[in-house]
């Protein structure tokens, strides 16, 4: 992940999100996994960065960006 970017994740019995480069939960305790991919979202929008989302093992489910992409990428 670049730096800045948002993570949302599962510790410790429930959904967080993170600003990558940081280890403290800045949005913490969501009830669902969609609560915490909503606030995430709204972050990574909000700093158009990358929003990447977690499975609760810690494997990559989804990646969104929200800004700074490459534009001359064939494809």
């Amino acid at each position: 992940m670049a730096q800045g970017d948002i993570e949302t994740y599962w510790e410790d019995g429930s959904w967080k999100n993170r600003r990558e480069g940081t280890d403290r939960a800045f949005g913490a305790g969501y009830g669902t996994k969609d609560e915490a991919i909503a606030a995430g979202r709204e972050a990574a929008q909000a700093d158009k960065v990358e929003h990447v989302i977690k499975n609760q093992d810690g494997s990559i489910s989804e990646k969104n960006s929200y800004g700074h992409d490459p534009r001359n990428v064939p494809g």
